[in-house]
Formats: structure tokens, C-alpha cells, sequence
């Protein structure tokens, strides 16, 4: 019987073991696991200290107008009794052009950092007419005393300076409009900067025209809506990676290590809104676009992306041990499978927690010098054989060069890792050529 039991475990004793290394791959994904929720939790925690410093700077700005808006009476049956009902009607511009210049600055809370910027946004425009008859509303319903001028600005907390709105027209005297939040609240602009607009201005046949200086602050992005017939935007910085963003893409843009410039030209029929409307609202900011000065290498996103290569490391890892194993004829235990793959599972902590102090390349760096030094050192003292000591440093010097390699070249991953896991396959079967399977 012992005979029997000794002879069927030399014939499978390879592929059981081979079963014994795959249970221990799978069992390893358990740490990867746990570490791939410790780098969610780390970006979570960037998150917040971003949205921290912002609330006390300002958040991201989008800007809105300025468009003009006129109250009128409808007369509304109900039941049987008729009244008047008091709506908007909102006129855009013809011409709007905004320029601005945004000056960024890095902030800190504790080890993370988020971009902020200060900027002074030169606008300009005109209303070449008021076009009443578009919307079919009665002239002597519309309530001209209590017209008014909004310009939305997403976080008036960052505003630097108070804002005030020069009207010029060529038939009235010019006029100042010093602009408060929330003077005016209606269903469209709930809470935007107002001012009283003037009557003489409404009851011209004229273009009036229009020129503000805003000096504000935000974090990260700084977005434009599109309200007018014709609207230009050109925004400059010296922050060299800036993220294009919003509906519309510029029509230019020069990116350089100094810094940025962009222009964009976006015509009402580009939008999803008319250029004048009566009650209700619409998303308008459903068509900003504008950039966000971002940071240009997001660590957490890198780590995320190397840990998803952990089963590939670790299997080819084992594989290698594999052949060794028995080309070699070098005995290596389990409990040795398990503590190698316990260190190509630390790596990832020290990739993670480097690189929130160095930057994601010179970390990897560092983890995997530490990591290929500390599985070589046991590998020599393991088999007492420098040779294969050698050869496995080498063969972990090039799998962790090909994870960095596939993590730079995003668009072309897929590619090169089919190729590479090809390349890796076909080595394999070549030198599995030497295990005699059935003896």
C-alpha cells in the first residue's frame, strides 16, 4: 500500500504542486485587497483636505452673464377669478468677450496640496437691441422700474473686490451698477449678483454696451457660460498642465512649460438655450467650459492602476520558482512560496506610502530596488546559489520595468501588455520543455 501511495505521488507530485502555488496566488490577491482599499481611502483623504482649503479659499467658479431681466404682469385664470401674476422674461447679449489672466498658487494641508488660483476677469459686450417682440409680450405689462442685472458667480466667497458694471449707451448718460448678492431672486437666478437696471437704458433704440473688472479667486477650475450671440473667452496662466474642459474645447491653445493660452468663440446656436426666454430657467451651466489647473501626476491613480498588475507579478513571480524548482532540482517549500509573495505584496505599500512624499516614479523606484534586493538576498540564502540569486533579481528587474512601462503608456497598455504576457507565455512552455511530466 505504501508502494501504491508513494508511487502516485512521485508521478503527480509536479501538479500538485503546481495547484498548491496557484491556491497560493489566489490567496495573495487577499492582501491586494486590502491594500487597494488603503489607496481609495488615501485619495479619499486628499479629496477632503482639497475640499477643506477650498471652502476657505473658494471652490471652483463658474461665471454666468451678465444678462438682463425684466419682470412682467400675465393676467392667470383660476376658478373663475382672474389676477396678475408677477414673471420674468430674461435677454441675453449679443457680444460677450471675457479675458483673464489666472495666477495659481499651491496650497498645503498636511502632506496633500491642491491648486488654487487668483484671477481678474476683463468682460466686455454689448446688447445691440432689446428684442421684446421676440417673446410676444405686451409692452405695457413689462414692469421696466423693476428690471434688473444678473451675473452669477458660482462661490461669491471668492470675489476680491466689489463688482460694478459700466452701461454706456449713445443716447443715455453712462451709468454705474454697483452689483449685491441676492438682491434680485428668481427662479432662474436664485442667489446671483443683481443691480437695478436703468430704465433710460431699456427705452433706447441703441446698442448698449457693457465693461466690468472682476477680481476673484477660486480652486482647480475656472469655467464660462456661453450667453452670449457670440461669445470669446481667452484665458492665459503660467501653470504648465492645465485640463481643457466643459462643452467646448478651445479653437486654440499653446501649452508650454511657462504656462498656457486659450481661445475660445462659441455662437448661440452651439447652446441648448435660446437667446431670450420668459418664466422658468434653464441648466445653464450645462454648457460651461473653461480649464482646471490640475496636478500632472495623480500618485494615487498610478498606485491604483500598479496594484491591478499585482496578480501578474506575483504569478510570474511563482512561476519562475517553479521551473527552478524542479529543472534544478532545488526543493523550495511552500512557506517560502508564501513569504516571497508577502514581499512583492509589501512593495505596494511602500509605493503608496512613498509617493505621497516623493512622487510616484522615484517611489516605485525605491519600493522595487527594495523589494527585487530583499527577494534576491532570500533567494541566495535560500538555495545557496548566487547564480539563481542572480537570475531571479533579474528576471523581478524586468517584470517591474514592464508594469512601470505599460503604466506610463496609457494608451497603448493593452497592447504592449498582450505582448508581453505573449512573450512570457512562450518562455515559459520553452523551458517547461525540460520537466519530465510523466516520470
Amino acid at each position: 500500500m505504501e508502494n501504491i501511495v508513494s508511487t502516485w505521488w512521485n508521478r503527480n507530485k509536479i501538479i500538485l504542486k503546481s495547484f498548491l502555488i496557484g491556491f497560493l496566488v489566489l490567496l495573495l490577491l487577499i492582501p491586494t485587497l486590502f491594500i487597494q482599499n488603503l489607496v481609495t481611502e488615501r485619495k479619499q483623504r486628499q479629496i477632503d483636505a482639497i475640499t477643506e482649503i477650498s471652502s476657505r479659499w473658494a471652490t471652483a467658479q463658474t461665471i454666468t452673464g451678465p444678462v438682463i431681466g425684466i419682470p412682467y404682469n400675465e393676467t392667470v385664470t383660476e376658478d373663475k377669478t382672474t389676477h396678475e401674476v408677477k414673471k420674468w422674461a430674461y435677454f441675453l447679449p449679443t457680444k460677450l468677450s471675457i479675458r483673464s489672466k489666472l495666477v495659481p498658487e499651491t496650497r498645503y494641508r498636511g502632506i496633500y496640496q491642491a491648486i488654487v488660483y487668483t484671477t481678474e476677469l476683463q468682460i466686455q459686450g454689448s446688447y445691440d437691441s432689446i428684442a421684446y417682440s421676440e417673446l410676444d409680450i405686451p409692452r405695457e405689462k413689462l414692469l421696466y422700474n423693476e428690471a434688473a442685472l444678473f451675473f452669477d458667480v458660482s462661490d461669491i466667497q471668492g470675489l476680491k473686490e466689489d463688482m460694478v458694471v459700466h452701461l454706456q449707451t449713445g443716447t443715455t448718460t453712462p451709468a454705474d451698477l454697483e452689483m449685491v448678492p441676492a438682491k434680485f431672486a428668481t427662479e432662474q437666478f436664485k442667489s446671483a449678483l443683481g443691480a437695478s437696471f436703468p430704465r433710460s437704458f431699456l427705452e433706447t433704440n441703441g446698442p448698449i454696451t457693457f465693461t466690468s473688472t472682476v477680481s476673484l479667486k477660486g480652486t482647480g477650475s475656472l469655467l464660462f457660460v456661453p450667453v452670449g450671440r457670440e461669445t470669446k473667452v481667452e484665458a492665459a496662466s503660467s501653470w504648465a498642465s492645465p485640463s481643457f474642459t466643459g462643452s467646448v474645447l478651445p479653437d486654440t491653445h499653446t501649452v508650454k512649460d511657462s504656462g498656457f493660452v486659450a481661445d475660445w468663440k462659441v455662437l448661440a446656436l452651439n447652446r441648448k438655450y435660446p437667446q431670450q426666454w420668459r418664466q422658468g430657467s434653464y441648466d445653464l451651466e450645462a454648457s460651461a467650459f473653461g480649464v482646471s489647473l490640475i496636478v500632472p501626476v495623480d500618485a494615487y491613480q498610478q498606485t491604483t492602476r500598479s496594484v491591478k498588475y499585482a496578480i501578474l507579478l506575483i504569478g510570474l513571480t511563482f512561476t519562475a520558482f517553479f521551473l527552478i524548482e524542479w529543472i534544478y532540482g532545488r526543493p523550495i517549500h511552500s512557506l517560502q512560496y508564501l513569504l516571497v509573495g508577502f514581499a512583492l505584496c509589501l512593495f505596494y505599500t511602500l509605493l503608496l506610502s512613498l509617493s505621497e512624499y516623493t512622487g510616484f516614479n522615484t517611489a516605485y523606484a525605491i519600493a522595487a530596488i527594495a523589494t527585487i534586493g530583499l527577494i534576491g538576498w532570500y533567494v541566495g540564502s535560500m538555495l545557496r546559489s548566487s547564480r539563481i540569486s542572480l537570475f531571479v533579481v533579474f528576471l523581478l528587474a524586468v517584470q517591474y520595468g514592464f508594469v512601470f512601462t505599460l503604466i506610463q503608456l496609457q494608451d497603448y497598455a493593452l497592447i504592449m501588455g498582450s505582448i508581453g504576457l505573449f512573450i512570457t507565455l512562450a518562455l515559459v512552455m520553452y523551458f517547461s520543455r525540460k520537466i519530465k511530466w510523466n516520470n
